[in-house]
């Protein structure tokens, strides 16, 4: 409850009585919105930013206030990616279309116009930092560096547009990767301009050079140009109203407890074997990986509760292990109640691959998707090693040494690797078939290890609908035939204690069965390093 006081302020209309209660709320957006608190108690202390679900709660409640004449919505520095400023949007839009909605932008840029696209108004001050020079992506290529430093990198990859590993082997963006992101982009843009330029012509508005907030009026981006005390007078202290806003209505939240509803399982970060891990946000740590194990539990977990009768199926996440990505799309794939998957930023290579057998599939029009591919790579050391007057030795049998950083793949290791990475995409391309009802030429045809915007997905049959995560949460209430307002909870994993088995019972015609590739070399990885600006 720290951040919602700076975040949420009280006030009223410039014109109003001098004595008169607070009919106007101040929301101050900044930072970066994660979608849920991370699980644990120590990480979710840690968690700095307020969460994209409690902010969605309290527009909620806002929206019920029957005081309230309006919202005026003070758009600061905000570190989303395109995705969850459009899901801001939308969720400002939902409250927009119960009360007044006014968004003040002092920086407009591509992502904070977007914020505010379904507000009742844009008001820009007249001093207003002024950038919409649309969408571009960056990556940097190390291969000559690392080359430079006696360093090379072995990259197998399946097929031409898997680029997880090119920014490491190579020195310059091929062929394949610029197509990409440029259809990527050019998708962007084109979103872009049909939610906040009404589809106006790229070059009248992103090649337009504006450098002022008079020149946003005139071309009808902004509805007006003042400051944010000509529009309200914040008020300091109104307890009553505070709390009413601030204060969660526990006897609600009991009732939700007991009710049917629906259950939210967080897919977030890279997909490893074993249990999740939320890393906190300091400098120099990894972000938060999503362990098969962690998400597979809390999958059973949601299946055995008989108030849950649909699962959202959360997904941001660039892929990761092939054999952890294979283990949560069974579990996905053997739940009895509807699955609806979400996507956020990405849900690419692994992060698809979990939800090739949802029931339904919703994807932001941004959303990084497909690359349904493979790779094999490692850094090779030799020459670094050479100049540096090392030199490792060995014993024993070379396919051993296959990860060995000190030595290149022989011609005998890749063969072997190559052989299991077809297997893996042969595998890939079949959950995919089967879970869209494609044939497998066509998902070898949209496949290759390609990306597309969620835009573009969902007309090559690999997503249902757009939308964002309310879209997905209404989609599992409609195939679980709940009320609108079905309750919806995150699932986690449980509590788990060192040493402390787990229980199960032997399903009927159980067969066990091996994954043929021993450690998990291969990997279903999307590079997130590219950065979309």
């Amino acid at each position: 409850m720290a951040l919602i006081p700076e975040k949420l302020r009280l006030a009223v209309t410039r014109t109003s009585p001098a004595d008169s209660a607070p009919d106007w709320v101040v929301l101050d957006l900044h930072g970066s919105y994660p979608t849920h608190a991370p699980a644990g108690a120590a990480a979710a202390l840690l968690q700095r930013d307020e969460t994209f679900e409690a902010l969605t709660e309290r527009l909620e409640r806002l929206g019920r206030a029957d005081w309230l004449s309006g919202v005026l919505v003070r758009v600061g520095e905000l570190h989303v990616g395109l995705s969850t400023a459009r899901a801001l949007g939308a969720a400002l839009g939902r409250l927009a279309a119960r009360t007044r909605v006014v968004g003040y932008v002092p920086q407009v840029s591509m992502r904070t116009l977007l914020v505010t696209a379904q507000a009742s108004e844009v008001v820009v001050p007249e001093s207003a930092e002024v950038s919409l020079p649309g969408f571009a992506a960056e990556q940097v290529f190390l291969g000559a560096f690392l080359a430079k430093h006696g360093v090379s990198f072995e990259n197998l990859r399946i097929r031409e547009y898997k680029s997880a590993l090119t920014s490491f082997s190579e020195d310059r963006m091929d062929e394949y990767e610029r197509e990409q992101l440029t259809a990527y982009l050019d998708s962007a843009e084109r979103t872009w301009l049909a939610a906040v330029a009404d589809g106006a012509d790229a070059t009248a508005v992103l090649g337009a050079g504006f450098t002022s907030a008079a020149e946003l009026l005139a071309a009808g981006l902004v509805s007006r140009v003042a400051y944010d005390d000509e529009i309200v007078t914040v008020v300091d202290h109104h307890w009553p109203r505070a709390l009413e806003l601030l204060l969660p209505d526990l006897s609600v939240r009991r009732a939700a407890k007991r009710a049917d509803g629906v259950a939210v399982v967080p897919v977030v970060g890279a997909i490893v074997s074993g249990r999740s891990r939320s890393t906190p946000p300091l400098p120099l740590l990894p972000g938060p990986t999503a362990g098969s194990e962690t998400v597979v539990t809390a999958l059973r977990r949601a299946e055995r509760d008989k108030h849950v009768k649909a699962l959202v199926l959360w997904v941001d996440s660039p892929g990761g292990s092939a054999l952890a990505s294979d283990v949560i799309g069974r579990a996905v794939a053997r739940c009895t109640k509807p699955v609806v998957a979400v996507m956020g930023e990405v849900a690419a290579s692994g992060g698809y691959y979990v939800l090739t057998h949802a029931d339904h599939v919703v994807a932001d029009p941004y959303t990084i998707t497909g690359s349904i591919g493979v790779v094999v790579g490692k850094p090779v050391l030799a020459r670094l090693d050479e100049r540096q007057g090392l030199n490792p030795q060995t014993v024993g049998r070379e396919a051993a040494l296959f990860a060995s950083p000190h030595r290149h793949f022989t011609p005998e290791q890749r063969a072997w690797a190559e052989k299991m990475m077809e297997e893996v995409y042969a595998r890939f391309v079949d959950r995919v078939a089967t879970g869209r009802e494609l044939s497998r030429e066509r998902v070898d045809e949209i496949g290759r290890g390609r990306i597309w915007s969620g835009q573009d997905a969902a007309g090559l049959g690999l997503v249902d609908e757009l939308g964002d995560l309310h879209a997905g949460i209404a989609a599992a209430r409609r195939l679980a035939r709940l009320e609108e307002d079905a309750p919806v909870r995150t699932v986690s994993a449980g509590l788990t204690l060192p040493g402390l088995p787990s229980f199960a019972t032997q399903p009927a015609g159980a067969v066990e069965r091996l994954w043929p590739f021993g450690s998990e070399t291969v990997l279903t990885w999307f590079d997130r390093s590219v950065r979309v600006r």
